[in-house]
């Protein structure tokens, strides 16, 4: 058993408002540079939708993250032969026509304008050529017609529904979406640092975070085509890559990243899980519809006598080992399987992870009166305005059952809260609901407090994380490391253009 530590997340989509507060946040302290006006390490999507960059679910068209030959894991890019013939000429890169030409305005026009009669304007510049452009696109487009056939039909998932569900699903009395917060995954088996031919992407031994060493980098962009959630960016400035780095200088002093931390929804949570780094080639060979599991199996109870053992010989300490059991990732992960990993087909074993939302159930009206009511006990799961087909296609694989799951006990703790508040709703009803899903009520009662009533303290548990002990891992000597002030790179901090 080769025990690891992995700062893991969980977004629960059934609180995102799509606010966009954390991309914001994210944008201003991080890619406000030139060179990085397009990129959006935080991005939230409007799905149904074609995301951004523009289809990057679509793996034939971008070749991205991993397939099995032969039993193993190997690249969808390509092997490495293929990878050198094109490394001066990457064919499947995002074109700025699939993220978007970054723009300003002229504002001096609100300003400078003569009097008249008109009110002045200020008319959108691109931050590419400095020439007026008519906008066409942006980081979240879809959003301004969310699910409607514009741009939801062509989103990539409509395969795994049926011609006759796509006509029902864009019919006017159904049409819906839902908000997809997205960051790096920070993966436990990435492809971008297998792709990178300089070796400049590499996974953080002390808590899995995937980072990117700008010295190292060549801008080979190989990354871009491997990340299947095109979550790494080229700065056309610098010349270097760059990704989120999880706000690890926040991190290890104790503080949520900042897109967490600027959450009003309140939808993220952060916590330490352990995995046995023994077992990913096995839980890589299992077909599609079964990965959800395979992934889950990977990760180990903090408790468990022999994992503490194995977690400690392997430099894991005990105060971290104490955090982990507090983790609320493990809970809504290991648990209580509610959370479900984003396209886990594309087989990164991404440590984000998702809790799927309740959508609106089909309804009908009836001399005035709106009647969402329904006989069957989960009748709102099965028919809801998406298709389930739709969520399995998303978060598991193609297989309905996780989804279905996660859905149902959603709604079984919707049913226990309303009849402890409200009290209308038939008791033997309730109890029914949580038996199905294997719930207890003080089950139900922990899910309901961790999703609606979590404190800062609930949602973000963080592991002790020893920055020195890293760079041990790393250097020999540590000073070789000091800088000025600290440890790190020399160069002084710059900010701006």
């Amino acid at each position: 058993m080769d025990v690891r530590l992995q700062i893991a997340m969980v977004f629960h989509l059934d609180k995102c408002i799509g606010c966009h507060t954390c991309s914001i946040a994210c944008k201003n302290v991080w890619t406000d540079r030139k060179g990085a006006e397009y990129m959006w390490w935080n991005n939230v999507e409007t799905k149904p939708g074609t995301g951004y960059p523009t289809a990057w679910e679509d793996q034939q068209k971008y070749y991205g993250g991993w397939e099995q030959k032969n039993g193993q894991p190997d690249l969808k890019m390509g092997r490495r032969e293929l990878r050198v013939l094109n490394i001066f000429h990457n064919p499947h890169l995002p074109k700025m026509d699939d993220y978007y030409e970054p723009w300003t305005y002229k504002y001096e026009d609100l300003f400078d304008s003569p009097a008249g009669d008109d009110q002045p304007t200020a008319r959108p510049i691109s931050m590419v050529t400095g020439k007026y452009i008519d906008i066409e696109a942006g980081p979240n487009w879809d959003d301004d017609l969310g699910g409607s056939p514009v741009y939801a039909a062509n989103d990539p998932n409509w395969a795994a529904l049926t011609e006759a569900e796509r006509a029902q699903v864009f019919e006017l009395d159904r049409l819906v979406f839902f908000y997809l917060p997205r960051i790096c995954n920070h993966c436990v088996n990435p492809a971008c640092v297998a792709a990178c031919p300089s070796g400049a992407l590499y996974k953080r031994g002390e808590d899995g975070i995937v980072l990117l060493n700008q010295e190292r980098c060549r801008a080979w962009r190989m990354c871009i085509t491997a990340c299947p959630y095109k979550k790494t960016y080229y700065n056309w400035s610098t010349g270097k890559s760059e990704k989120c780095i999880l706000c690890f200088p926040r991190l290890e002093t104790g503080q949520a990243p900042a897109c967490f931390h600027s959450c009003v929804g309140r939808i993220r949570y952060l916590g330490g899980l352990l995995y046995d780094a023994s077992r990913i080639t096995e839980a890589l060979n299992v077909p599609d519809d079964q990965l959800v599991d395979a992934q889950r199996d990977l990760i180990l109870d903090p408790k468990d006598p022999t994992v503490r053992a194995a977690a400690i010989k392997n430099g894991i300490d005990e105060r971290t080992l104490e955090v982990c059991e507090r983790s609320p990732v493990y809970r809504y992960v290991k648990t209580w399987k509610m959370a479900l990993p984003l396209h886990p087909e594309f087989r990164t074993l991404p440590m984000l992870y998702y809790v799927p939302p309740l959508l609106p159930v089909m309804a009908n009206t009836d001399n005035g009166v709106y009647d969402s009511s329904n006989e069957e006990l989960f009748a709102p799961i099965e028919k809801a305005r998406l298709p389930l087909h739709y969520f399995a296609r998303l978060f598991a694989g193609g297989n309905d059952n996780p989804v279905r799951y996660t859905l149902k006990k959603q709604y079984a703790v919707r049913l226990f809260k309303r009849q402890d508040t409200v009290g209308d709703l038939n008791p033997e009803m309730v109890r029914q609901a949580l038996a199905q899903v294997n719930m207890t009520a003080e089950e139900a009662e922990q899910i309901y407090r961790l999703t609606s009533l979590p404190t800062m303290d609930d949602r973000f548990v963080i592991p002790p994380m020893h920055r020195e002990e890293a760079l041990q891992m790393l250097r020999e000597d540590l000073w070789e490391e000091k800088g000025v002030a600290g440890l790190g790179f020399r160069e002084a901090p710059a900010r701006g253009a």
